[in-house]
């Protein structure tokens, strides 16, 4: 995946320099100290995935994210841990604290190669129907059944939503709005403004994170209350 970093800190585009170097998967195509200057490398140049910093002089971070073309993923390189749940509305693949550890730094990565093969590699599957416990779903000329149980989650990304399954990853032509308004709200509730959960699969949560398997989802401010106000009766109705 050829990638750039776009942070106004000389410091902090040496560190992320260094991590990049450490992965095979990536080449480092650019670093730029503003998002102008980025802008005008990715007008003439092929670019997969950013590794972008919010607060810059200028164009800000999350406004650059509003910018960039479909198919470029994004992961947030910041000091500020407030603007996690922001990162959200621009659907980025992840959101790094600084100082930036190798392994969290893995992490995401290999969440991006793996976004990045599903955008590019094949045609988005299309959700041909939606019934009481199930979903079809159309791929090469055959229809596959695929049971709301073994659903995860849905993650949106861009215009697709991605389902998450025990074993694998399948993305649709479809936004998160979409399919969320033909699910049933008995069992999916959408907790911020790029996931709905199955809450069949939900092992723990705080005020602030629900935690599914090894996946951790953050509870969006404006979907607490309604998280807590569906979910809970049926938490407490199963204990």
């Amino acid at each position: 995946m050829n990638c750039i970093i776009v942070d106004d800190e000389p410091v902090a585009r040496k560190g992320m320099k260094s991590l990049i170097e450490q992965v095979p998967q990536l080449e480092l195509a650019g670093s730029f100290n503003n998002a102008v200057a980025a802008s005008a490398f990715m007008s003439e140049h092929t670019v997969d995935l950013i590794f972008l910093d919010i607060q810059m002089p200028g164009i800000t971070g999350m406004e650059f994210a509003q910018s960039i073309p479909e198919n470029t993923l994004v992961i947030f390189t910041t000091a500020y841990a407030e603007y996690a749940l922001d990162s959200y509305e621009v659907n980025a693949v992840d959101y790094l604290i600084k100082p930036i550890e190798l392994s969290r730094f893995l992490k995401a990565v290999n969440k991006a190669v793996a976004y990045h093969k599903l955008l590019v590699s094949a045609e988005p599957e299309k959700v041909e129907n939606i019934r009481e416990d199930y979903l079809f779903i159309k791929s090469e000329r055959r229809y596959f059944k695929i049971n709301f149980s073994s659903i995860l989650f849905i993650e949106g990304l861009k215009d697709y939503s991605i389902l998450q399954l025990e074993d694998q990853r399948i993305i649709t032509k479809m936004n998160l709005k979409n399919i969320h308004e033909q699910l049933p709200d008995k069992l999916f509730l959408r907790v911020n403004k790029s996931y709905i959960v199955n809450t069949s699969h939900i092992d723990s949560f705080d005020t602030n994170d629900i935690y599914i398997k090894t996946y951790e989802i953050a509870l969006g401010g404006s979907y607490k209350r309604s998280f807590f106000e569906e979910f809970m009766p049926k938490y407490q109705q199963k204990e």
